[in-house]
């Protein structure tokens, strides 16, 4: 909870704006909870966009194309996860293509399959989790020739 208020402060200080949010819940009770947060005027030199705060704060970035929005997403050392929200199934598939992420969610988020790999790319996670893909980490592939003549 602190290390997500100390987020919040930094964004405040680098000039974004709080647009909901911000502040601890439930702090008469002992709870160790934060308001969902959005911060609006963003720009990825902030360290709310350029870190992964794992905590319910959501960093508002204007882009005016799709190329300029793929650029300002893969622009970071991170790439867990993505949302793309589109009416336009070409535009999403040509965004979820280019979007360095291990995993990227069209007009979603947060699904998840156990039969799928999970895993980030760049400096997110280590490798993938579930599905096949998990597996390869558990096992040794050898090859052996016997020649029987």
């Amino acid at each position: 909870m602190n290390k997500v208020l100390s987020y919040i402060d930094v964004g405040r200080k680098e000039g974004a704006k709080v647009a909901f949010g911000g502040k601890r819940l439930h702090e008469k009770s002992g709870g160790y909870f934060v308001e969902p947060t959005i911060f609006d005027g963003v720009t990825n030199q902030m360290k709310i966009a350029r870190e992964e705060i794992f905590g319910p704060v959501l960093s508002v970035i204007p882009f005016k194309s799709v190329e300029d929005g793929i650029s300002e997403g893969n622009a970071t050392t991170y790439g867990l996860a993505a949302a793309v929200w589109t009416r336009d199934v070409a535009k999403a598939l040509r965004a979820a293509r280019a979007i360095r992420a291990g995993t990227v969610w069209v007009n979603a988020y947060n699904l998840f399959d156990a039969a799928l790999p999970f895993g980030g790319f760049k400096e997110s996670g280590f490798g993938r989790e579930m599905g096949s893909a998990g597996l390869e980490h558990y096992t040794e592939v050898k090859s052996v020739w016997v020649d029987l003549s």
